[in-house]
């Protein structure tokens, strides 16, 4: 039963960890360097993060700084940003490539708090079926007794229901950060 209860918990932890990810790649009017470090650009021929290709920092919470360790790659990392469609626009200097994070409308305000519902509607039907799979094993496990299975499937309903309440407040403090001007 522990082993049962050990994989929901690992799991759950996943479905959060995925969930966060989700969230830190989401504009939220800052700069981030998460909006544009998983950009893949084409690096002799393998699409390369643009997190291995070079340093990004924030210059003055509204700008990313993309300086790249070899300089050959700035025109196709220009290339795979403006791709990206991630509303940024990049500006290639020679040395660094600039990206401008414009503060967000009230329109895209709301689409991005639209977008995070639905990430968290996602990850609530992830934590949903290990909370299935986990079931399954649980009674497909023989060596258990009645009382121990209806202990251990508590168990897991109790893990699903604290990971889905962390998943609706992470989600709940990203829409507030959205939203606040």
């Amino acid at each position: 039963m522990k082993t049962h209860i050990d994989l929901a918990h690992d799991k759950m932890k996943k479905s959060i960890e995925a969930f966060e990810h989700s969230l830190s790649s989401l504009r939220s009017g800052r700069a981030n360097p998460l909006l544009i470090s998983e950009i893949n650009v084409d690096y002799y021929g393998m699409p390369t993060p643009l997190s291995q290709l070079g340093q990004i920092n924030v210059v003055e919470g509204k700008q990313l700084l993309f300086k790249p360790f070899d300089n050959s790659v700035l025109k196709d990392t220009e290339k795979a940003i403006f791709n990206a469609n991630i509303g940024l626009t990049p500006q290639n200097d020679g040395i660094v490539i600039r990206v401008n994070v414009p503060s967000l409308t009230q329109d895209t305000r709301k689409e991005l708090s639209k977008q995070v519902s639905k990430l968290a509607e996602d990850a609530k039907v992830a934590a949903r079926n290990v909370r299935r799979e986990i079931n399954d094993h649980i009674k497909a496990d023989d060596t258990l007794s009645e009382d121990v299975e209806k202990k251990a499937l508590d168990q897991v309903q109790k893990i699903t229901d604290e990971t889905i309440k962390t998943i609706d407040g992470l989600a709940a403090d990203k829409t507030k950060e959205i939203m606040t001007v």
